[in-house]
C-alpha cells in the first residue's frame, strides 16, 4: 500500500493560538516524543480519525465516553474473551480530534492458544446467548433506574435538624461529592456492560464475512450483510411509536390538531377533547422510555433527546400523518428484506461443494443472525436511554457550580474534565463547610473563556484522515465492521480517492447498501432539518441516528460523511432497500441542496451531475 501516505503524528499541524490545549484532555492521550520507545511506537502505528463517533472536536467532559470504551472494548478483546488476532484499540487526541489504532497480536505463534481460549469463552456466550442477553437487559434497566434515582443534593444554608436528631453523621457536602462519584461510576459501568456482547456480535459477523469471501471470492460485502438483515430490533421502536401515534391521530380525527403549531400548543389543544385526551395519554405513555432517544449519536452533551424537545418527535410524526392521510404504507418493508435475504442465502449456499462447507455456512449464518440484534439494540439502552438521562443529571451538578459562581452558565460545565469537576466540587464543599470563599470562581470562568476560543479554532481546522503508517493487514473486528477499514478497503479507497482528487465531479466513500440511483440532493446537517426533505430526494448528512428514521420514508438514497458497513445509515438503508454510501468524509461540505447526483451503493462512488 505504498500509494497511501499519512503525516507523522509528531509532525502534525498545530493551530496558532491554541498553545496549551493539551491540559484540556487526559495526559495519556497525547502524542509524545519524550520517550524514544513510545515515540517510535506512535510513528509506526496507523492512527485514523474516528469521525464516525466524533464529527467535531471533543469537549473536555464529553471525552468520558471515549475513555470508557477505550477501556471496555480493549479489555474484552485482550483480557476477557481473548480475540485471537487482535488486542485492543489505542487512543490519542490531536487538536481536539480523536485518533485510534487497532493493535494486532505481535507474535503470530500466540494465536493458536488464543483461538483455544476464545472458542471456550466466547463459545459459552454464543451457546447461552438468549439467557445471558436477557440478564444483560435486566442489568441495564437496573443501572438506568439507579441513574434516575441518583439525587444531586443542593447545599443548604444550614443542615436540617434531623441530621442531629437521627444521628445521620454525614453532611450534604459529603452527599454531593458522593453523588458525583456515583454518577461518573454509573457512566463507566454502563460502558462495561455496553461491550459485554458487542465484541462477540462483531466477531461472529467478521468470521462469517471471512468464510464467505474465501468461499465466494467475488461476493460484495453488502450481499453478506443482506443475509443477516431483516431482523426486528429495539432501536426501531421509537420510530414505530411515532407511526402508531400518527395512525391513532388520523383514526381519532385529531390529526389536524397534531399538524398545527409547536408541541406545547398541540399538547394543550389535545386536552380540549375526549379523543385528544385519548391520543395524549398514548403520547405520554410512549415517552418513557421510547422518547429517551437522542437527536444525534448521544456521544455529545448537545445531542438532546426527544423528551428534551418534543417538537422534534412531533415534526417527525407529521411526516407519517401526511402519508397515512394519503393511504400510503408506512411500515418498513421487513418481509421483502427477509425474502431477499433467504433467497441470497439459498443461492450462495447452493454454490458450496461439500456437506461440511454447507454445515459451516449454516452454523455461521445462524450465529450471525442470533447475535445481530444486540449490535443495534445496545444503542438504545446505552447511547440513547442512559446518555439522555446522564447528560441532564450532569446539568444538575452544573447548576450547583453556577449557583456558587464557579461557572457562568450550566452549559459551561462541558469545558471541564471530569477530574477537574471533582476538584471544583471539593473546593466548593470545603468552602461551604468552613464559611470561607472558594478559589474556583477566580479560576474557572477565565479558563473556560480561553477553552471556548480554543474549541472555535479546533472547529475551523480539518483533521487529516489518518496519521502514521498503514499496516499490511487489519484484524481487529470493530475496525473492520464499524469503520469499514480493512486491508482491501484501504487499497480500494486509495485508488478511488486518487481518482476523486483529480476529478472534482466525483466523491468516494464506502459501500453501505447496494443499488444505483440518480436524484436531487438535500443536505441535512441536523435532525431538525429533515422536515425540509422532499419525496425522492437523496439525503446527505454528517451521520444518522434513530431520530432520523422518518427520513428514510421519503428518500431514495443516503450519503454520510462518516461510518462503515455497520453504521446506522447503512443498516437502515439495507432494511429499506435503499442505496447508501457512507464514510465520504466531505459530502456535506462538497454537495449542495438541489444538485443532481448519481449514487452507486455497490462501489461507494458518487458522480456530481449538475
Amino acid at each position: 500500500m505504498a500509494e497511501l501516505k499519512f503525516p507523522n503524528p509528531h509532525q502534525a499541524e498545530r493551530i496558532p493560538g491554541t498553545e496549551g490545549w493539551e491540559r484540556m484532555y487526559p495526559y495519556h492521550y497525547q502524542f509524545s516524543t519524550d520517550d524514544p520507545t513510545r515515540a517510535k511506537y506512535e510513528e509506526n502505528m496507523f492512527w485514523f480519525y474516528d469521525g464516525l463517533h466524533y464529527p467535531e472536536p471533543m469537549y473536555p467532559f464529553d471525552i468520558i465516553w471515549d475513555e470508557a470504551w477505550f477501556l471496555a472494548l480493549s479489555q474484552f478483546n485482550t483480557r476477557i474473551f481473548i480475540v485471537p488476532p487482535a488486542l485492543g484499540i489505542d487512543h490519542r487526541i490531536h487538536n481536539g480530534y480523536i485518533y485510534i489504532t487497532p493493535l494486532p497480536v505481535p507474535n503470530p505463534e500466540d494465536i493458536p492458544k488464543r483461538v483455544e481460549l476464545f472458542m471456550k469463552r466466547a463459545g459459552y456466550y454464543y451457546q447461552n446467548w438468549d439467557r445471558l442477553h436477557d440478564q444483560w437487559e435486566e442489568k441495564m434497566k437496573n443501572l438506568i433506574k439507579e441513574l434516575v434515582d441518583c439525587e444531586i443534593p443542593v447545599l443548604p444554608e444550614m443542615e436540617d435538624e434531623s441530621v442531629v436528631t437521627e444521628g445521620i453523621g454525614i453532611s450534604t457536602g459529603y452527599k454531593l461529592l458522593n453523588a458525583y462519584d456515583k454518577l461518573i461510576d454509573l457512566g463507566i459501568k454502563c460502558w462495561q456492560y455496553h461491550f459485554e456482547f458487542l465484541n462477540l456480535g462483531y466477531a461472529a459477523y467478521v468470521v462469517f464475512v471471512d468464510f464467505c469471501q474465501k468461499a465466494f471470492p467475488d461476493i460484495p460485502l453488502q450481499r453478506i450483510t443482506q443475509m443477516v438483515g431483516g431482523i426486528d430490533v429495539i432501536i426501531y421502536r421509537p420510530d414505530e411509536e411515532l407511526k402508531k401515534l400518527a395512525k391513532m391521530a388520523v383514526e381519532l380525527g385529531v390529526d389536524d390538531v397534531a399538524m398545527s403549531g409547536n408541541a406545547a400548543s398541540v399538547l394543550k389543544a389535545m386536552e380540549g377533547t375526549a379523543n385528544g385526551k385519548k391520543w395524549l395519554q398514548a403520547f405520554n405513555g410512549a415517552r418513557d422510555p421510547w422518547f429517551h432517544v437522542s437527536t444525534g449519536t448521544g456521544w455529545y452533551h448537545h445531542d438532546r433527546s426527544w423528551n428534551d424537545d418534543l417538537d422534534i418527535p412531533l415534526d417527525a410524526m407529521r411526516i407519517y400523518i401526511e402519508k397515512v392521510r394519503k393511504g400510503e404504507n408506512i411500515s418498513r418493508p421487513t418481509q421483502k428484506v427477509i425474502e431477499e435475504r433467504e433467497k441470497l442465502a439459498s443461492e450462495y449456499r447452493a454454490l458450496l461443494k461439500t456437506d461440511q462447507d454447507r454445515a459451516t455456512f449454516d452454523q455461521m449464518l445462524g450465529t450471525s443472525r442470533t447475535v445481530f440484534p444486540y449490535v443495534e439494540n445496545h444503542l438504545f439502552y446505552v447511547e440513547h436511554w442512559f446518555h439522555s438521562i446522564f447528560w441532564n443529571k450532569m446539568r444538575e451538578v452544573a447548576a450547583i457550580l453556577v449557583d456558587h459562581k464557579f461557572i457562568k452558565d450550566v452549559e459551561d460545565v462541558w469545558y471541564l474534565k471530569r477530574s477537574e469537576i471533582k476538584d471544583a466540587l471539593w473546593d466548593l464543599v470545603t468552602a461551604w463547610a468552613t464559611g470561607c470563599n472558594a478559589r474556583g470562581p477566580l479560576i474557572w470562568p477565565k479558563e473556560i473563556e480561553w477553552r471556548k476560543e480554543v474549541m472555535k479554532k479546533f472547529r475551523q481546522w480539518t483533521p487529516p484522515d489518518a496519521m502514521g503508517m498503514v499496516p499490511e493487514t487489519i484484524t481487529e473486528p470493530f475496525t473492520i465492521v464499524l469503520w469499514g477499514i480493512t486491508s482491501d478497503s484501504m487499497a480500494q479507497w486509495a485508488k478511488l480517492k486518487a481518482i476523486a482528487d483529480s476529478d472534482l465531479s466525483k466523491i468516494v466513500g464506502f459501500p453501505g447498501s447496494p443499488g444505483t440511483v440518480e436524484g436531487v440532493v438535500r443536505v441535512c446537517r441536523t435532525v431538525s432539518e429533515i422536515g425540509q426533505l422532499r419525496e425522492g430526494e437523496i439525503l446527505v448528512a454528517p451521520t444518522t441516528s434513530p431520530s432520523w428514521a422518518p427520513a428514510f420514508q421519503k428518500i431514495k438514497a443516503a450519503i454520510t460523511d462518516v461510518g462503515g458497513v455497520m453504521c446506522h445509515a447503512a443498516i437502515v438503508c439495507r432494511e429499506y432497500g435503499l442505496p447508501a454510501v457512507v464514510g465520504t468524509g466531505s459530502a456535506t461540505s462538497r454537495l449542495k441542496t438541489g444538485q443532481r447526483i448519481k449514487v452507486n451503493g455497490a462501489t461507494g462512488e458518487i458522480d456530481i451531475l449538475g
